[in-house]
């Protein structure tokens, strides 16, 4: 690195320090998104509240409740006397599930064919479609025991077998853990963010102070000066993926099965799409705002065609074709794999080349565009 370069990188070091709100923004910003998403954004559902309407009061009733209450999707949270209470906590929006246990249960129960009312709230369609599978596992669990119990107490000695059994195997995340797929998408909306948005105005600042012109007459080379502005906010975003993988690691348990030299050079890889928006940006911005908001049309659809957020395999067609044009993508696959599944560039040779080649063109856009 010659001396013209160093001279850039530690001008541009010297702002970055000198600007306090702005390291914090680089350096905190990232931890507060990863203990927000690693918490807050997660599809797992539990201790739905149940409002029980049990017009039976008799033990064959009680039992089934004891099973809804052994699950931890569901927590009997209300019990009421009319169905018009019910009507209501649900409209209230206190509770998600009504259960309705009729009067002749325990009767019914006794000829074989009792039934119960389960009523769900739709307006959140995530918890009522869990609700519904957890509650018919649940009620076929319940009735197998049952049965079970009855050629029991009938003196038939029959072990009641299922002529199909299925015996369920999770890889790489037994326990399905949302933050094992949430900390490593941050990662790359870290890298994708943070140079984008930093590189384009780093770029646009010089020439709303002046500076620029000063910059330019210096015996400076115009790919040393690009070099140079980019290289700190580079050097920057690798320190935040590995402290976002390290807080991840030990904070949540997210495993790191992967080769971490390999992480780093496919992070570094895809860098060159994100810095090559923020120079694309700063190119055709005349001001800080311009090149942010520049940005930000790139950065939104990235969030939702990505897979950060939402499985790509249920959007509709159309988007799934723009999502293969969004770098981002690829990146998510390649660090996911690499953390949760440990494996070789081999399995991700495809997505590292489309990678390499984004990066290639956005990065000629940006140099001649």
């Amino acid at each position: 690195m010659n001396s013209r370069l160093l001279s850039i990188v530690r001008k541009e070091f010297i702002q970055l320090f000198r600007d306090k709100r702005l390291l914090a923004l680089i350096l905190i910003l990232p931890l507060v998104q990863l203990f927000l998403l690693g918490y807050a954004a997660t599809n797992e559902v539990r201790n739905i509240p149940i409002a029980v309407f049990d017009q039976s009061h008799s033990p064959e009733g009680r039992a089934l409740l004891d099973s809804y209450r052994a699950s931890d999707y569901f927590l009997l949270a209300y019990s009421v006397n009319s169905d018009t209470e019910l009507r209501q906590l649900i409209e209230k929006g206190q509770a998600g599930v009504g259960l309705i246990i009729p009067p002749d249960y325990a009767t019914r129960l006794q000829e074989g064919n009792a039934q119960v009312a389960f009523i769900l709230d739709g307006s959140d369609p995530t918890m009522a479609t869990t609700a519904l599978s957890a509650a018919q596992l649940i009620a076929q669990s319940h009735a197998t025991r049952l049965l079970a119990e009855k050629l029991a107490r009938s003196g038939v000695n029959l072990e009641l077998q299922p002529p199909v059994e299925l015996r369920t195997t999770v890889w790489y995340n037994p326990d399905m853990v949302s933050a094992y797929f949430m900390i490593p998408g941050v990662i790359g909306m870290i890298l994708f963010a943070i140079t984008a948005i930093l590189t384009a105005t780093s770029v646009v600042r010089e020439r709303e102070r002046g500076t620029i012109e000063q910059l330019i007459v210096t015996p400076i080379r115009p790919w040393e000066l690009m070099v140079g502005k980019i290289l700190p906010y580079v050097l920057l975003s690798l320190f935040d993926t590995f402290a976002v993988i390290a807080v991840g690691h030990f904070w949540f348990g997210v495993p790191v099965r992967g080769s971490l030299l390999l992480i780093a050079l496919l992070s570094a890889l895809f860098l060159l799409s994100g810095l090559g928006i923020g120079l694309f940006a700063s190119t055709i911005a005349n001001t800080q705002q311009e090149a942010m908001l520049t940005v930000f049309m790139t950065l939104l659809p990235a969030i939702f065609l990505s897979g950060f957020f939402f499985p790509l395999q249920n959007m509709p067609r159309f988007l799934q074709i723009i999502s293969y044009f969004i770098p981002l993508r690829y990146f998510l696959k390649i660090i996911r794999v690499l953390l949760l599944k440990g494996v070789g560039i081999e399995s991700i040779q495809g997505d590292v080349i489309a990678l390499a080649v984004f990066g290639i063109m956005i990065m000629g856009a940006a140099f001649y565009p």
